[in-house]
């Protein structure tokens, strides 16, 4: 009986692992991922603050916050399905993405924004004025080809010119690449790279660097005004059992996003900091104080993009509104 009991044991253990059952964690561990750029100040902010221990601590709670950086959504979200990761920051693309694969199992859900800032895809072809003049010698660098928040805007932007049945059609053209390695790629020239989706700050410093880059598309204009540049996700679970760590993590971030609107002095010091960032500090401000960049929490006109990739297959399950892809918070509450 002993050994049968411990043949049973062995079996349900080794069943669990199969099914990809992780062990419950005890509150106060919390190990998020981020990318590269201002997209994620808040979190930069909040780390090197200790905006979310502090607000732990008040809970009664002793938070441990590690960070990792991955680059592309697709590497955020399988890191968040295998549990290598509690908190996952990426573009409403692969975040839409990831609540429809994981819809009726894990229910990944959007936390909150890291605020509104415009993505721009930029070139350094003196022949390329829209994306109507890519050709095929053309590269255009992006974190994920065909998943990333850039890719899915340029797929929006392409259904408008070749129609429903022609969005994909930039992807061939499309190469995986970090933002700082495209950066340079751009900046030097004469490579085939020529063309960069990028974003905050690297874009700034691309049309600034170089005369002959230039903007031949806007997210703001492809979405319809300010939207929502990254989200930060969880899954039903992590929320559910960590109920004062993730409340001390929503409350760390409201106070990182108070500290950049009134101190983007600051705010743009942490960001120099915690990159070792070599932007010039000049130019980091005038990113920070432009009318088109808003750091808050509440998820803002994500809603298109969704009704775009359920349109042409992208997803499967069919949005009301945001509100099914968004955690019931009150910072949610006016999430569109």
């Amino acid at each position: 009986m002993i050994r049968t009991l411990g043949r049973l044991v062995a079996l349900l253990s080794a069943t669990a692992l199969m099914i990809g059952v992780v062990p419950a964690r005890a509150e106060g561990q919390l190990r998020i991922a981020e990318q590269f750029g201002i997209l994620y100040l808040l979190l930069n902010v909040a780390q090197d603050q200790h905006l979310v221990e502090k607000h732990g601590k008040a809970l009664g709670v002793d938070v441990k916050v590690e960070m990792v950086r991955l680059s592309g959504g697709a590497s955020i979200n399988e890191a968040l399905l295998s549990g290598s990761i509690d908190i996952g920051g990426a573009g409403v693309g692969p975040m839409l993405t990831l609540w429809d694969r994981t819809e009726g199992r894990q229910n990944v859900r959007a936390i909150a924004s890291l605020g509104n800032l415009p993505y721009r895809l930029v070139t350094n072809n003196p022949a390329v004025k829209s994306i109507a003049d890519l050709g095929d010698k053309d590269r255009i660098a992006l974190p994920a080809s065909g998943v990333s928040m850039q890719s899915r805007i340029l797929q929006l932007a392409s259904s408008r010119v070749w129609g429903d049945a022609g969005f994909n059609r930039l992807d061939r053209l499309q190469v995986a690449l970090p933002h700082p390695e495209a950066t340079a790629a751009i900046l030097k020239g004469g490579s085939e790279i020529s063309t960069h989706f990028s974003a905050p700050p690297f874009q700034d410093q691309e049309t600034a660097g170089n005369p002959a880059v230039h903007t031949i598309l806007d997210s703001y204009a492809v979405l319809g005004g300010p939207s929502s540049a990254c989200l930060l996700y969880a899954t039903e679970k992590y929320r559910h059992d960590n109920p004062k760590t993730y409340r001390a993590f929503v409350e760390g971030l409201a106070e990182a996003a108070a500290l950049v609107h009134a101190n983007p002095e600051l705010a743009a010091d942490i960001f120099i900091r915690t990159n070792r960032s070599s932007i010039d500090r000049t130019l980091l401000l005038s990113i920070l104080r432009s009318p088109q960049v808003d750091y808050k929490l509440t998820p803002e006109n994500t809603f298109g993009l969704a009704r775009f990739m359920f349109r042409v297959g992208a997803i499967k399950h069919h949005p009301a509104s945001a509100k099914d892809y968004v955690f019931d918070d009150a910072h949610n509450a006016a999430a569109s």
